[in-house]
């Protein structure tokens, strides 16, 4: 299993980006789909995740009302719409894939790599 986020960037406190992960090497529409950060001397924690089908999504506190999850199984891509970023966002984000949406969040099956994402404040 492969899975290779992008976009993550450089952006100003208010602002928005959109993360992506393609995923391959197992059928996409098996599994839930997650997010997970990273900050500097922290440890690694979950943001939000999706189930195979697209129809149940869960958030952390800290990102709910403000970070969408999203999937397009056409594509084997899971997004991240994260808006109305702040300087507490500054992580490297990876995305994850799971058998079970359930235990996604603290187990996954399989880790992308990260990318970095800065909100300068």
């Amino acid at each position: 299993v492969q899975l290779q986020a992008s976009g993550g960037g450089l952006v100003q406190a208010g602002g928005s980006l959109r993360l992506s992960c393609v995923a391959s090497g197992r059928p996409f529409t098996s599994y839930a789909m997650g997010w997970f950060r990273q900050a500097p001397g922290k440890e690694r924690e979950f943001v939000a995740r999706i189930s195979a089908s697209g129809n149940i999504r869960n958030y952390a506190d800290s990102v709910k009302g403000r970070f969408a999850i999203s999937r397009d199984n056409a594509k084997n891509t899971v997004y991240l719409q994260m808006n109305s970023l702040e300087s507490e966002d500054t992580a490297v984000y990876y995305c994850a894939e799971g058998t079970n949406y359930y235990d996604l969040a603290t187990k996954p099956d399989y880790w992308g790599q990260g990318t970095q994402v800065t909100v300068s404040s």
